[in-house]
């Protein structure tokens, strides 16, 4: 009996997106360590009072930076995983559905190789650059990610757009149903 686990595929970030994309977990990990030294700090003070309430505080804000950071990193791995399109067509025919979406949308293409991946980014505003779209291609299934732009940090609204963009990669390659 084999009990391998199945780890889900994720959008691999790499350099400068990846730093700006986990920077909130990054900043929940700081201020956890703000309150560690907070704790340790409070085993000076002479006061027993003031060690009791030092120590509180800094338990308290461990714990709240602590669990909103495990929440924004499952909330951002989550949204890192591959949704698997299956399709009746080749990679290739797939490929060129998702290159006519692409064009049509307006995306600009960040890389691409025919009949493996594209990845691409939504039109963005002054500000931001826009959703990151990343669509691999294995034989008849495709495999679709897309993220808020990592600059941004998350908002619904971002959210729904990248709900739209992996709907539009599905509709795209399952010839609109």
């Amino acid at each position: 009996m084999n009990t391998a686990v199945v780890h889900p595929e994720r959008l691999k970030l790499v350099g400068l997106d990846r730093a700006k994309y986990f920077a909130p977990v990054a900043i929940c990990g700081y201020l956890a360590g703000l309150c560690v030294a907070l704790i340790i700090t409070s085993a000076f003070v002479e006061n027993m009072r003031d060690v009791i309430a030092i120590t509180a505080a800094g338990v308290f804000g461990l714990l709240l930076s602590g669990a909103l950071g495990a929440a924004i990193l499952r909330v951002q791995l989550r949204e890192l995983r591959y949704l698997v399109v299956p399709t009746h067509a080749d990679a290739l025919a797939n490929f060129q559905a998702v290159s006519r979406l692409a064009a049509s949308s307006g995306w600009h293409i960040t890389s691409e190789t025919p009949g493996r991946c594209i990845e691409a980014r939504t039109p963005g505003s002054i500000l931001t650059e826009g959703e990151i779209v990343a669509v691999r291609f294995r034989r008849s299934d495709v495999l679709v990610a897309s993220i808020c732009d990592p600059g941004v940090g998350f908002s619904l609204v971002g959210r729904r757009r990248c709900l739209y963009n992996r709907e539009a990669v599905r509709l795209a390659v399952s010839g609109g149903k």
